[in-house]
């Protein structure tokens, strides 16, 4: 437990930047399996659309640390091959 003041405000700034990460993460998630969906159904062009979005919300991902920068290029380029195999 937090006894001092500035022990306790960064415990409430911990939960609030965890909250936030969090949600970044999922968005995230959520459009890579956008794009996968998209490339199940053989929806080519829906899912050049949803892999530009995704690959927007990655490099900001990167950006903020939630992400590491290879694992976002590796997500980026098997899906990207994948399209272009359509």
């Amino acid at each position: 437990m937090a006894n001092s003041a500035s022990s306790r405000k960064r415990a409430r700034q911990a939960v609030k930047r965890n909250k936030h990460n969090s949600q970044i993460r999922a968005k995230v998630r959520t459009f890579i399996k956008k794009v996968t969906y998209a490339l199940e159904a053989g929806n080519k062009e829906q899912a050049q659309n949803c892999f530009t979005i995704m690959q927007k919300m990655l490099d900001q991902a990167v950006n903020k640390g939630l992400i590491h920068k290879n694992q976002a290029a590796r997500k980026k380029s098997r899906l990207n091959s994948q399209i272009k195999a359509l």
